[in-house]
């Protein structure tokens, strides 16, 4: 693909949700903010509404700048937590998201044919294996909404995941992320976060880390490697 630089501001009236890279694989290098993540914290972020810069040396991949100029855009936080919903697993099973208090989440969007699946499913496996033990739960949520990337059964998922990768963490039934059918939980996880990334997941491997209380404290890029969320969680397991 022939290289092609833009760069467009987008201005208060603009929202940040109506730009989808047009690509059937995910930006190389997609950043969300310097440091692939929105901090929560309790209540609210401090990210801005207006004046951010999108530029790009090389499409499709994307660079969203940090903020430069005031108006601050506060996170919408549901009373809930993540362990008032039951999900169904990919066998079709209810499960009460309440067996997992008490350990820290790390909730994910995957899919089977996506150019980030073999990384992601790679350190996801790791990640969990080593923390497996200290109380980490990892939560797949397989998804076909970003470039038909997933679009087999849940048996066929299931055997990609488990047979290929050695997946041995929680999936569950596919689900919509986005739209008018998005899964409950989904709706909690979008509202608990601000900023920009607040109305849609953007792509497949999107991750939420949830503590042991059930509150979101962190949200990532889809390109944000799993072993950059290690020290992230390091902390939630020793809280």
């Amino acid at each position: 693909m022939a290289s092609m630089g833009f760069s467009t501001i987008f201005s208060s009236s603009t929202p940040l949700h109506s730009f989808t890279p047009n690509t059937k694989n995910p930006p190389t290098s997609m950043v969300f903010n310097v440091s692939n993540k929105i901090s929560i914290g309790s209540s609210k972020s401090s990210f801005v509404h207006n004046g951010f810069t999108l530029q790009s040396l090389q499409f499709p991949s994307v660079l969203l700048k940090t903020p430069r100029t005031s108006g601050v855009v506060y996170a919408s936080v549901a009373e809930k937590s993540i362990h008032d919903f039951t999900v169904k697993d990919i066998d079709g099973n209810d499960v009460s998201l309440s067996k997992f208090k008490g350990k820290a989440l790390l909730i994910v969007n995957v899919a089977s044919k996506c150019g980030l699946t073999s990384s992601n499913y790679t350190e996801l496996s790791h990640i969990y294996d080593k923390y497996k033990t200290q109380g980490l739960e990892i939560l797949a949520f397989p998804c076909n909404q970003f470039g038909g990337q997933e679009p087999g059964s849940n048996t066929e998922i299931k055997k990609f995941a488990c047979t290929r990768y050695k997946a041995e963490f929680p999936i569950f039934d596919k689900v919509d992320v986005n739209g008018p059918n998005t899964a409950p939980v989904y709706q909690f996880l979008k509202s608990s976060t601000g900023g920009f990334l607040g109305d849609v997941v953007k792509w497949n491997f999107e991750k939420f880390l949830v503590d042991k209380n059930g509150k979101v404290v962190e949200r990532y890029a889809p390109t944000t490697s799993p072993f950059q969320i290690e020290k992230d969680i390091q902390k939630l397991l020793a809280a």
